[in-house]
């Protein structure tokens, strides 16, 4: 009987043994529209090592920023066929398939930032990342967003009676446009992209949104007004296809959601320090800062929350919140 040369035998065992290592391996796709620059993605960049790390590389991400496989609807689309593991999206956005995810948007829902962390890792925003299941989509966290304040051409925004007369660009949401007719303002929805020209030739006279955003958008060139006033701080949502879910087995999921948990610390720390930043940044560019009185515009905002008394699930979440506010308090 011949012989194999025990190189050869060395060879084939390398290949299989390499061959089944291979197989071990899955690898979850994760798509967004950020740039690489932006906390959100750095934040899943430190998932995605973490999760590498915990599972000795046998469970892997694979990030594709800046829409290379789509803008945020058709990435949703993606993940809901099951050919895209996992992407990010508004919180705003979930109401289209979950729709107590309307909460979060709501103004002054949050009294402040560890308020809204206490929520969002609380009971209360857990249950709300798998309220999206029946459209085969999972939360696995949320990201800070940061919170939404005016910023204006002509005239300090100081208290909700400076906004009588102006016209104020907004998001399309029935949320967003009650909020600043509560407050005294005309809500005029224009697409982001469009809002710079709107605010040049004065279709509006301002707009809303986080510092990072008024900063990154060059909206501080022709708004020299910004007012804390942080009526809205709605996060964003890392999202898995129930498909990919489904398919881990429970020492994968574990994995996956301890990276996602822990990355959560790390992009809030940075967003923080991008909030600082940009703020610092139109400040120097001759943008006044105002830090107004929140609890004048919380009052008038009030009546948003009171049109969920006829929705009592809605109502009773946003009465869990505020109670959970209250207790903090103390």
């Amino acid at each position: 009987m011949r012989r194999l040369n025990p190189i050869l035998i060395t060879l084939m065992i390398l290949f299989f043994t390499d061959c089944a290592g291979k197989k071990e391996v899955k690898v979850l796709k994760l798509a967004h529209g950020l740039d690489i620059s932006h906390p959100v993605h750095k934040g899943m960049e430190y998932m995605a090592d973490l999760l590498a790390e915990k599972s000795g590389g046998k469970l892997t991400i694979e990030i594709y920023p800046s829409g290379q496989l789509g803008n945020e609807r058709e990435s949703l689309e993606l993940l809901q066929i099951g050919s895209l593991a996992i992407t990010k999206v508004s919180a705003s956005v979930m109401e289209n398939f979950a729709p107590n995810f309307k909460v979060l948007g709501l103004p002054y829902i949050f009294r402040n930032k560890e308020h809204m962390y206490g929520v969002l890792d609380g009971p209360i925003g857990q249950n709300l990342l798998i309220e999206g299941e029946d459209f085969r989509l999972r939360g696995l966290c949320y990201y800070d967003a940061g919170s939404r304040s005016f910023y204006t051409k002509d005239r300090p925004i100081e208290s909700p009676t400076d906004l009588s007369g102006l016209k104020i660009r907004v998001m399309k949401s029935k949320t967003a446009m009650n909020m600043v007719e509560a407050l005294g303002g005309s809500p005029t929805p224009i697409s982001f992209g469009e809002l710079y020209s709107a605010l040049q030739q004065g279709v509006v006279d301002g707009a809303e949104n986080n510092p990072p955003s008024f900063y990154f958008s060059r909206h501080y060139e022709v708004c020299k007004y910004y007012s804390l006033d942080e009526h809205t701080s709605v996060p964003d949502v890392l999202l898995i296809s129930t498909e990919w879910w489904n398919a881990l087995t429970d020492q994968q999921k574990k994995w996956l959601k301890e990276a996602a948990d822990e990355s959560v610390i790390y992009q809030r720390k940075l967003w923080e320090e991008s909030e600082a930043e940009s703020l610092k940044a139109v400040q120097e560019a001759g943008v006044t800062i105002l830090r107004p009185d929140k609890s004048l515009f919380a009052e008038k905002a009030e009546s948003v929350l009171e049109e969920y008394k006829d929705d009592p699930v809605k109502y009773e979440l946003i009465k869990q919140i505020k109670f959970q506010k209250d207790e903090s308090n103390n």
